[in-house]
């Protein structure tokens, strides 16, 4: 799937005609994984480019205070040096509004559509600690079941704080581990008690099952969800 650039609707010939077309394309594609309930990456780069027009159309400063990883240094100078354009030519800068007003409906209305899917898949996820939870649970192991089978997906899991413009978050690192069969001899308890037995690094671990009825992709859909759900339910414990 092609990707948007972070600096699209600045790029080449700002015409408001060819760059619905571009965008247009684009979310088809989009829509397209969300329709086989794919969401990630799509999803986090709608929104990465939703944000970004809206910055950009509200202040140049804002933008580069707000994605200061994505944008290069250079894609950050053509920004500016268009964003002074605009300020001169009263005709560029309607159609460059033109592209962003319209573009910015358009995002918003797929963001929407990924994150029905986001809620759905959420709200079907249920976290439960297995056996005792230390004190210590920035880091531990996750059991992501779905379905109706036995298979059992092992991760290990590290929590971190990071700040950003005042304002404390959590991120998640994980680590798949392997795939296990449940069963009446190897429960919850027994995976625990083997992944203590061989990684001695981690004697008393934070383990969460998280368990779902869904059958949507792992990878894209329930893996990022589960994870996100996790920080969250985690973040409320502490």
């Amino acid at each position: 799937m092609k990707q948007l650039s972070e600096t699209w609707f600045a790029e080449g010939r700002i015409d408001f005609e060819l760059k619905k077309y571009t965008l247009l394309a684009y979310l088809q594609e989009v829509n397209k994984h969300f329709n086989e309930n794919k969401l990630y990456p799509q999803l986090a780069d709608m929104i990465f480019h939703y944000n970004n027009i809206v910055a950009f159309r509200e202040n140049k400063k804002y933008l580069q205070e707000h994605f200061p990883k994505k944008i290069t240094g250079l894609q950050m100078q053509k920004l500016q040096l268009l964003y002074e354009q605009m300020i001169e030519d009263d005709e560029l800068m309607q159609e460059l509004e033109d592209i962003i007003h319209y573009s910015a409906g358009k995002i918003k209305k797929t963001i929407h559509n990924g994150t029905e899917i986001y809620e759905f898949v959420s709200e079907k996820i249920n976290i439960t600690p297995v056996g005792i939870i230390p004190l210590d649970i920035q880091e531990g192991y996750f059991f992501l079941s779905s379905g109706q089978g036995k298979s059992t997906a092992v991760y290990h899991y590290r929590l971190s704080i990071f700040e950003k413009h005042d304002e404390k978050y959590r991120s998640i690192r994980t680590l798949f581990i392997d795939n296990w069969q449940r069963s009446i001899a190897s429960t919850y308890e027994h995976i625990k008690s083997e992944l203590i037995r061989h990684w001695k690094d981690l004697p008393n671990p934070a383990v969460y099952s998280i368990e779902t009825p869904l059958t949507f992709p792992i990878d894209e859909t329930l893996l990022p969800v589960a994870k996100r759900s996790l920080v969250k339910f985690i973040s409320a414990a502490a």
